[in-house]
């Protein structure tokens, strides 16, 4: 089986961000309008949002009649760590940011054929660490606002099962129990995000910024789920794989 999250749809996020470098000269008053703000310098911050994920079950012996995606409604909250060097306009930069998140989809799968046992799949993507470079460009007064792209490494945890929904019976046998496949899995991926900063003080800025995260996902092998004549056919385990 596979699984993973095929746009961890990773989230419109919105950050507030605590600046440590030295920005722009505040007084006196005069001097203001004049002096141009610096982004230059390393900053430490919190951030909040939501945004959507996307878990596939993919099955060796074909698409699922009930679908093969758990979608993941994803709310989180973190932190990020920074520093930034400005030249002129433009602005050059490395973020390290760590999310947890509240995610939970359940959905129906790996049933290729009306022959074949449903299984309900679920998934729960609880943790997310990006780190990447970003590159900016600075207008509007004194250059406060900064419009930027971010772009580098990701790594998730995703949690989950993948339960059959009823028991095998064989000719007269008594059948087999339920079975339950659990996952618990750490994966390295990639991340693509955009977004705008405002600088409001000397110490303060707040950022909207959107994240693409993509990763992929572990083999597993799941129960037997054919319900056929044992005298005839032994069910056989499946390799099944999890992308996200």
């Amino acid at each position: 089986m596979r699984t993973g999250v095929l746009g961890c749809g990773a989230a419109v996020v919105s950050l507030a961000t605590c600046s440590l470098a030295n920005s722009a000269e505040l007084t006196p008053a005069a001097r203001v309008s004049s002096t141009l703000w610096s982004w230059t310098g390393g900053y430490v911050g919190f951030h909040g949002g939501g945004g959507y994920g996307r878990t596939s079950f993919t099955d060796p012996y074909g698409p699922s009649i009930y679908g093969d995606i758990v979608n993941t409604p994803i709310f989180l909250a973190g932190g990020q760590i920074g520093y930034n060097w400005q030249s002129n306009g433009w602005v050059l930069g490395a973020e390290l940011d760590v999310s947890h998140a509240v995610s939970d989809g359940t959905n129906s799968c790996l049933a290729f054929s009306g022959n074949v046992v449903i299984a309900t799949c679920k998934a729960s993507p609880n943790v997310f660490v990006t780190g990447t470079a970003r590159v900016g460009y600075t207008f509007g007064a004194q250059g406060r606002t900064l419009t930027y792209v971010k772009a580098g490494a990701a790594w998730q945890n995703n949690r989950g099962s993948i339960a059959n929904n009823d028991e095998f019976h064989d000719e007269g046998s008594s059948g087999f129990p339920q079975h339950t496949t659990q996952f618990n899995y750490g994966r390295f991926g990639w991340t693509v995000e955009f977004g705008v900063e405002q600088a409001l003080t000397a110490a303060w800025s707040l950022k909207f910024e959107y994240d693409y995260l993509r990763f992929a996902g572990p083999h597993l092998a799941t129960p037997p789920d054919h319900a056929v004549p044992a005298a005839r056919h032994h069910p056989r385990q499946r390799k099944r794989f999890i992308e996200q």
